[in-house]
């Protein structure tokens, strides 16, 4: 979404990237003149697209990064590995849970840390090491290879594999916190590790601090009969109901007699009194009808229907400035569409794994 991403970057001011020399550029997808090319089809395809930006710089080096990771990380190490390596490629790489390698790419390596093994995102696996999605190319090999392998359209499924073995590729092994949150369920679990009384991530470390588009808005305020635990409230926000378990951000409000249980609130939701959320996701400036009730409990967990490999945890997401209707009964993994209003909700009973749309 080009306007969304104009928006949150801007000229990259809150990261100090604002330059005229270096700094930040957004590079959109395009057609092209060949327009049987078609869009960019994958991470690979994209850089393709654009070897020309990468030509009008003086560099031997690119350093390429997954855009759905969370994760602070110094890539200075990782370059001078590459570079006392003499590799062509340097694959970053973390361990990770043993039942989550479905996920991933997968990374073997012997006594060096040369990667002699890739497996994209294997249904079982003994190793449990796996590619951050971070890699650094010398600028000339991967010019070449992307102009003469046309097909190759993904890093982790096409052009790493293709390496492996031929050139020089290593592998460095991260050490700290990292998540990938390509999917809703991941998304949701890295929000909710952020609770631990000792996060993984920490966000109020002063030597490293996390910035992001901020708003100047007031102190967050938390009424006289409220109850707040367990849980992050942002600036701009007032909570003057009941709050658990949950991330709440800027502007937010949460009326008195209302509920928030193990959810994941963003900018500028209105949650009226006696509604009830729990286990959801609410995209910016989402309205709540008074005693709606949202994550429905009733002992059984139905996929959603149109999307089961998606949404199947039990996590009801509902899109951007939605109206969800006074009184209404949503249950689990229950999809609503951006911009829904009452008139859109075909009952006053959405049950488990229905989209609205």
């Amino acid at each position: 979404m080009p306007v969304s991403l104009n928006v949150h970057i801007g000229v990259g001011k809150p990261w100090e990237l604002d330059r005229s020399r270096g700094g930040l550029r957004i590079l959109h997808p395009y057609l092209g003149p060949d327009m049987n090319d078609g869009w960019q089809k994958g991470s690979a395809d994209a850089v393709r697209k654009n070897l020309e930006f990468i030509d009008s710089r003086r560099i031997d080096t690119v350093l390429i990064l997954g855009g759905n990771h969370v994760y602070k990380m110094d890539y200075r190490p990782m370059l001078k590995l590459h570079r006392d390596m003499k590799a062509d490629v340097t694959v970053g790489i973390r361990s990770v849970n043993p039942f989550e390698t479905h996920r991933f790419g997968i990374i073997s390596t012997d006594s060096s840390q040369r990667v002699i093994g890739f497996r994209e995102k294997p249904r079982r696996s003994r190793e449990n090491v796996a590619s951050m999605g971070v890699y650094i190319f010398d600028v000339e090999l991967l010019k070449e290879h992307l102009l003469t392998n046309p097909s190759h359209v993904d890093f982790g499924r096409d052009v790493l594999p293709s390496l492996i073995g031929k050139k020089r590729v290593f592998a460095y092994k991260y050490e700290g916190y990292w998540a990938n949150v390509g999917t809703i369920q991941a998304y949701w679990e890295a929000n909710m590790a952020l609770l631990a009384e000792i996060s993984a991530l920490d966000l109020y470390d002063p030597d490293w601090i996390i910035h992001t588009r901020s708003e100047e808005q007031p102190p967050a305020k938390v009424g006289p009969s409220a109850k707040l635990i367990g849980s992050l409230s942002s600036n701009g926000s007032i909570v003057e109901g009941t709050v658990k378990g949950s991330v709440i951000s800027p502007g937010v409000h949460v009326a008195e007699g209302a509920t928030v249980i193990d959810s994941v609130i963003m900018n500028d939701c209105k949650i009226e009194s006696g509604a009830v959320l729990n286990k959801v996701i609410l995209d910016k400036e989402v309205i709540v009808g008074e005693n709606a009730n949202i994550g429905t409990e009733n002992g059984t967990i139905v996929p959603n229907k149109l999307d089961p490999d998606k949404i199947n945890a039990g996590i009801t997401v509902i899109g951007k400035r939605t109206q969800i209707p006074a009184g209404i009964q949503i249950g689990h993994n229950v999809v609503i569409a951006p911009y829904m209003r009452a008139e859109h909700f075909p009952s006053d009973e959405i049950a488990d794994g229905e989209t609205i749309r």
